[in-house]
């Protein structure tokens, strides 16, 4: 009875995926025992965090393709009208307007849309893929472009960054044309400046931060430096587990969160990055092998996008961490303490896993 129970729990479970989601788990919990200090208040929440996603990518991977596209639109829009509430009616807090109170509930809708964009772009080029058009493109765009802005406005960039990156790749593996996208890129060129003065004063010094940390080393630039002495001071091997100085003396802000990756840097190494970065490529190759099986065009793209926003979750982080990219506030999956980020990636994931265990589904249907 037993056995056949844990068979119908797992058999919408991808087992290469679930086999790399546990041992980043793992990892996790123990970085952040370390990075908090040896704290088992800021560990226990983060493992019911994980429970709760976990639990919630298990729901997703037994929910087949076919209702995955159907609740595709109503998901967007519901997501829209929750980002306009935000803009009218969210709480402020620490000077950014993110959360909905619903009353019941208090809510962070832009968290929603890193799914919900996807899903609805997906839906969109699927049932237009027939009759594919540069039209199709543009009001694609457009439905990219609103929820982004109105994230923008909130501010929180590295959440616009992450939602902007999930529908453009969707937008790519539609079949966008490289003349548009050259196009598009030189566009943006052009309307540099405009975005220049889009930025709030913050946002701006972070990019100047970034030429140059030591014009305020104590400021602006000091998250940038001690990252940086923290990952240098772990060479080969690293100082071992507890025994990173950076964290364990508090000179590395935001060590449990957007800058964990250099406490693993500093008490793993290089060698312990590399294994890391080899464990988050297995989710990001499973991924891709997914996205090349789907058996129609909605799974195809919306696993690709998902594969790929993934991947911009890690290459990101690491990139602000390491001083290639300007701070954005984007997490690192697993790995940094937080829950909402968490549910986000792993329903992304239980979406991978409902693509590839339902195909022969998909197939027959």
């Amino acid at each position: 009875m037993i056995s056949d129970f844990v068979a119908n729990l797992s058999k919408r479970i991808d087992s290469f995926l679930m086999g790399c989601i546990f041992f980043a788990c793992i990892i996790g919990l123990f970085v952040i025992y370390s990075a908090s200090g040896q704290d088992w208040s800021r560990v226990l929440p983060q493992f019911i965090n994980m429970m709760v996603a976990l639990t919630l990518m298990w729901a997703v991977a037994n929910i087949t393709p076919h209702w995955l596209e159907r609740m595709a639109l109503p998901l967007f829009v519901v997501g829209l009208l929750l980002l306009l509430g935000v803009a009218l009616f969210g709480e402020i807090s620490h000077g950014a307007r993110r959360w909905l109170n619903l009353g019941f509930a208090r809510i962070q809708p832009s968290e929603l849309m890193k799914v919900g964009m996807p899903m609805m772009l997906a839906w969109y080029f699927a049932r237009r893929e027939a009759n594919l058009r540069s039209a199709d493109y543009a009001i694609a765009a457009l439905m990219l472009v609103v929820p982004v802005g109105l994230v923008m406005k909130q501010p929180d960039l590295g959440t616009s960054l992450i939602i902007l990156a999930s529908g453009f790749y969707v937008i790519y593996l539609a079949g966008l044309s490289w003349k548009i996208l050259a196009g598009g890129a030189g566009l943006i060129a052009v309307m540099t400046p405009i975005f220049w003065s889009l930025l709030h004063d913050y946002q701006r010094k972070r990019i100047e931060i970034l030429f140059d940390p030591s014009q305020d080393p104590l400021g602006a630039g000091y998250h940038t430096i001690q990252a940086s002495i923290a990952l240098g001071s772990g060479g080969f091997i690293g100082k071992g587990w507890l025994n990173g100085t950076q964290s364990q003396l508090d000179f590395l802000p935001e060590r449990t969160t957007d800058f964990i990756f250099a406490v693993f840097g500093e008490e793993f190494g290089l060698l312990g990055n590399i294994l890391l970065l080899a464990l988050f490529s297995l989710i990001i190759f499973r991924g891709f092998v997914i996205a090349s099986r789907a058996h129609n065009t909605f799974c195809r793209l919306l696993a690709g996008s998902i594969t790929l926003t993934f991947f911009t979750y890690v290459f990101v982080n690491i990139g602000m961490v390491s001083g290639i990219l300007p701070v954005v506030g984007v997490p690192l999956p697993f790995i940094s303490y937080g829950g909402t980020s968490l549910v986000t990636v792993l329903l992304g994931l239980g979406i991978l896993m409902s693509i590839s265990t339902h195909k022969a589904l998909i197939a027959s249907s």
